[in-house]
């Protein structure tokens, strides 16, 4: 009879032309391992390569069977990982060998969706209800060898998923000598099952807020709520077009989810893990401390981590007399003025150096004045002066007309200039200032990312979430954070820059100014997706649809009609032209520099009075004398 299951398995093997694929052979030992190889792998010389495989069962307990099955699929995951992809031949007429080996190839990870599994026994249909559920949502089909015909004859079945309680597997082919593969059903050979569900099942999805994809809104009927955003637009579009219908269940803790030390999970994310959900709607951050525990769809958006502040009120800086130039022009003016004087001196030297000891006065003091004071624009002599002084001050005269000139029509334009102060632009601002405080979402993957750096910027976070200066929110307090903490100018709101976009687009909307800002600076991108149960046959029919949806452009589509007046304030200025009348506290550095030179000049003046006091005292001291 093996012979037979050999053809049968042969003819199916054929109609895949997987030449690429390694065929393993996996037997529960009723049959020696010789015998199973010689019937059935003696015609599998197309493919790649061939293995057998013996877990004996006779007279040992069902948990020491597993463990000798976990330990033979591990070596033959090894076989998988050097072929790139293997079909899985079980060879047995045991129903908890058949069970156990659909099970431990799916959690000892040598079957995926694109590997497939053909179980091979002479048990009538009836005996094996258990193989079902596993088998339905596996890549995967049964030969029964029909052991009552006269002539060796076998049938192919196929578990199709979610399926009706008590329905019988769907036969889809018989095999025999003298007719070789015949399809009895308009479904082919390992068809894609989850290409259109052909039971419409009713799935169960987590989600939770997150704006602008997913957002929640409660309705006027009593315990219902009102779910909106591009995320359930794809959802809808991906149960149509898969032919599911859905729950949507919200999270118990109303977070998203992260690994708690005894290895459990919170949120969404935990209840995917525990299989209370079929799929988590998201969407979520692509980690690795996630895909250990759930599996993801295709990327749906390339998202950043973003700082949103509230800008401050409007205000004229006090010290904007010396912005018209940057303080390389001033150096650079400074080092002329002191050039131009010591050239001056030089050359006063060199033509009559011997005079100007038996001089009288202060003729340095008049000379460096003499520059000074064209350039506070008061009036200088310039009689008794040779040829070469009068053009060496005329061409300071000319430049310094310019520089003055421009420096008043700068001056002029700027007093007109309100400043908007936007201070935190990179985490950096914010670590520096000690009185600012941050805002995340609890239980994020940025949370959990921080929390487990020991040094960079992020470790800072770290140790300002040690101090208290982190507050932690929920995604359905979005709007009482921005109006009652980040609008006061304290408290900065640190999310996806997506969602820090929509909330400053909806205060535009409800108040028609741009009060709030988003950080130059960016961090710690992520990809984002859905995530289903790990090895779950729904993943790679998802991602499929998906990928179509985000290269044809659509979810960004539609993010961007959600999101109203998005673009507004995304290059809003921190600086605005007025024309209202300037007050004392605008030029209050003015009024300082105006106070600290009249001072200086004071003291400078009771100085010389008293220097002038003390001479004249000694003089008198001497001619009594």
């Amino acid at each position: 009879m093996l012979g037979a299951a050999g053809g049968a398995v042969e003819a199916v093997l054929a109609r895949e032309r997987r030449t690429q694929c390694s065929v393993i052979l996996l037997t529960d030992g009723t049959t020696s391992a010789t015998t199973v190889f010689t019937e059935l792998g003696r015609q599998q010389r197309a493919s790649r390569g061939l293995a057998v495989f013996e877990v004996p069962t006779e007279g040992k307990t069902p948990n020491l069977m597993r463990t000798q099955l976990s330990q033979v699929l591990d070596e033959a995951r090894r076989l998988r990982y050097v072929s790139g992809c293997v079909t899985l031949v079980v060879v047995s007429d045991d129903p908890a060998f058949l069970t156990a080996s659909a099970e431990w190839s799916l959690k000892g990870r040598l079957l995926t969706w694109s590997n497939k599994l053909l179980a091979v026994t002479r048990r009538p249909l009836q005996d094996l209800p258990h193989l079902y559920t596993s088998f339905s949502m596996m890549n995967a089909m049964l030969i029964i060898l029909d052991t009552s015909s006269a002539f060796p004859r076998c049938v192919v079945y196929l578990c199709l998923p979610y399926s009706p309680p008590g329905e019988e597997a769907l036969e889809v082919a018989t095999w025999s000598p003298h007719h070789n593969l015949t399809l009895t059903s308009d479904l082919q050979l390992f068809p894609e099952k989850f290409h259109t569900i052909l039971h419409r099942p009713r799935l169960v999805v987590a989600t939770g807020e997150f704006q602008p994809h997913a957002v929640i809104k409660p309705s006027e009927a009593p315990d219902r709520e009102i779910y909106e955003g591009p995320m359930h637009r794809l959802l809808h579009l991906l149960a149509h077009s898969l032919n599911f219908t859905y729950d949507l269940q919200q999270p118990p803790d109303g977070v998203w989810g992260v690994k708690l030390k005894n290895g459990s999970w919170t949120g969404m994310v935990g209840m995917v893990v525990r299989h209370e959900v079929d799929l988590g709607l998201g969407p979520f951050a692509v980690t690795s401390v996630r895909a250990e525990v759930v599996d993801y769809t295709a990327p749906i958006l390339v998202d950043y981590g973003r700082i949103m502040g509230g800008q401050g009120q409007q205000e004229v800086d006090p010290w904007g007399f010396v912005m018209p130039f940057t303080p390389m022009v001033w150096a650079v003016f400074l080092a002329v003025l002191l050039a131009v004087i010591a050239v001056h001196v030089a050359l006063l030297m060199l033509h009559s150096g011997h005079q100007m000891v038996t001089l009288q006065g202060s003729w340095l003091v008049d000379t460096c004045f003499c520059y000074v004071r064209v350039l506070l624009q008061q009036d200088t002599s310039l009689s008794n002066r040779r040829w070469w002084e009068r053009l060496l001050l005329g061409s300071w005269m000319v430049m310094t007309l310019v520089f003055v000139r421009s420096y008043a029509g700068t001056l002029m334009s700027m007093l007109a200039v309100r400043y908007i102060p936007q201070p935190y632009q990179s985490l950096r601002d914010v670590l520096d200032d000690p009185a600012a405080t941050m805002v995340w979402e609890a239980d994020t993957m940025y949370v959990q990312y921080f929390r487990g750096v020991d040094s960079g910027t992020f470790r800072e976070v770290k140790e300002l979430d040690e101090a208290g200066r982190i507050i932690y929110v929920r995604s359905n307090e979005y709007a009482r954070v921005r109006d009652d903490l980040v609008k006061h100018g304290r408290h900065v709101f640190v999310s996806e820059a997506l969602t820090g976009k929509d909330l400053v687009a909806q205060y535009f909307s409800m108040a028609g100014e741009c009060h709030f800002y988003q950080s130059r600076e960016m961090f710690l991108p992520f990809m984002f997706a859905m995530i289903g149960q790990k090895d779950s046959p729904l993943v790679p029919a998802l991602s499929k649809r998906i990928r179509s949806v985000t290269e044809a452009g659509l979810y960004w589509h539609w993010l961007d009609s959600h999101i109203p007046n998005s673009t507004s304030c995304s290059r809003a200025t921190n600086r605005i032209s007025v024309q209202s009348a300037l007050s004392v506290t605008n030029l209050w550095g003015m009024f300082v520099v105006l106070v600290s030179g009249h001072s200086l000049a004071l003291l400078l003046l009771c100085f010389e009075i008293l220097v002038a006091h003390l001479t004249q005292s000694e003089d008198s001291t001497r001619t009594a004398a």
